[in-house]
């Protein structure tokens, strides 16, 4: 195996980036026979048969040519008009939607169009651990906005105090439902903030890919206020569990999506045929399945709440997603890595550590319930078993 000549460096801009530590426990846990993973936020379920018909057809029909660069015309179509009657945007297919390689590379493109060299990215935390990383390499600083004091929102008077300190501000980072915490922005919540966005002369990056699964209350996206500054951020990964298609997509104004499409055809040049002609399919002929998740994800999360809750764990109440942030043990203090390890070499159950997802996130553990019911109650079991045995 070839080794790298001892004269040749890496960017240090990369070598400084931090992996994942969502993936990195993983990973570390994943070598353990017999263990009940909880820690990633992949569906479970299968993709709707209809979907995966799409697919194949279009592998059948050769459909295996460059498709347009942002995106093949039938699905920005399919996306406008979802988005239209969803968030009651009018977005144009032609000039204002881009079809992605899943939210990831949304939130890439989308990045590294906005931002100049010093711009400041408002972040709340915690959150998904790839927000700041891209941040970074699209050479804008960032400011991680803790908002455990405020229940996991993030208050406009916060939203205030931050801007103050950080006059570089260019953007907010509003992901809702929340991972890893399940908290749902109100629409009185988001109609505060956009007042505060747009006073401030901001955009607002709104990823809103877990929006189709929520509890009890009506997902409100910001850009149905403040549609000139928001670039709304979405895809069919966790609404059809489509993860592997990697589909997602953007779509803001024109002028700004000029240039996102811009960098999206530099990174990837298109995403792939077959996973848009399922992702066509699923906007136009399955907008019900994720009612179908959705019943199946609520009774998981009220079963494994309750569960919590009974054993001496007090949970931020998940409103969407399919996650539960839940309190460690008081004599782990803030320790969330000595917790999940404990818990995943002790009684064999995977949850990721809080601090894996930014300041805020300390002395908490995310528990995935996009799992079975079996895996669900035999690692509640396991979690009630391992917290008797804690306490003696």
């Amino acid at each position: 195996m070839p080794e790298l000549a001892k004269n040749l460096g890496f960017s240090q801009k990369v070598t400084d980036l931090k992996a994942s530590g969502i993936r990195i426990f993983d990973n570390k846990v994943s070598k353990i026979p017999g263990i009940i993973k909880l820690t990633l936020g992949e569906p479970d379920m299968n993709t709707p048969e209809h979907v995966k018909e799409a697919a194949i057809r279009s592998i059948q029909n050769n459909d295996s040519h460059y498709a347009p660069q942002k995106g093949k015309l039938e699905l920005r179509k399919a996306i406008s008009n979802f988005l239209k009657k969803s968030i009651n945007v009018d977005y144009d297919p032609e000039s204002e939607i881009v079809v992605t390689v899943g939210a990831t590379e949304a939130i890439n493109a989308t990045l590294f169009a906005i931002t100049n060299p010093g711009d400041q990215i408002i972040i709340p935390t915690p959150v998904f651990s790839l927000y700041w990383p891209v941040a970074t390499l699209a050479d804008a600083d960032f400011v991680l906005a803790n908002t455990a004091e405020d229940n996991f929102i993030l208050t406009p008077e916060h939203l205030e105090e931050i801007i103050a300190e950080n006059p570089k501000a260019k953007a907010v980072v509003l992901n809702y439902p929340t991972n890893p915490t399940g908290v749902e922005y109100s629409k009185d919540d988001i109609k505060a903030l956009a007042k505060v966005i747009a006073k401030h002369n901001l955009y607002v990056i709104t990823d809103e890919i877990y929006s189709s699964l929520t509890y009890g209350i009506k997902h409100y996206s910001i850009a149905t206020e403040i549609p000139e500054r928001a670039i709304y951020i979405s895809g069919v990964s966790k609404s059809h569990a489509m993860t592997g298609y990697r589909l997602g997509y953007v779509a803001g104004p024109k002028e700004i999506m000029e240039q996102i499409s811009k960098v999206h055809g530099l990174m990837v040049t298109t995403t792939t045929d077959a996973s848009q002609a399922a992702a066509i399919e699923a906007l136009t002929n399955g907008l019900d399945d994720p009612e179908n998740y959705r019943k199946v994800y609520q009774k998981r999360r009220d079963f494994v709440v309750k569960a919590l809750n009974e054993v001496g764990m007090s949970t931020v109440k998940p409103q969407g997603a399919f996650y539960v942030f839940a309190k460690i043990p008081e004599k782990y203090g803030q320790d969330d890595m000595k917790f999940a390890l404990d818990l995943a070499y002790k009684k064999k159950v995977g949850v990721t550590p809080g601090s894996a997802f930014g300041p805020g996130g300390e002395g908490y553990m995310r528990l995935s319930y996009a799992s079975s019911d079996e895996n669900l109650h035999t690692a509640l079991n396991r979690i009630r078993e391992f917290l008797e045995e804690e306490a003696n």
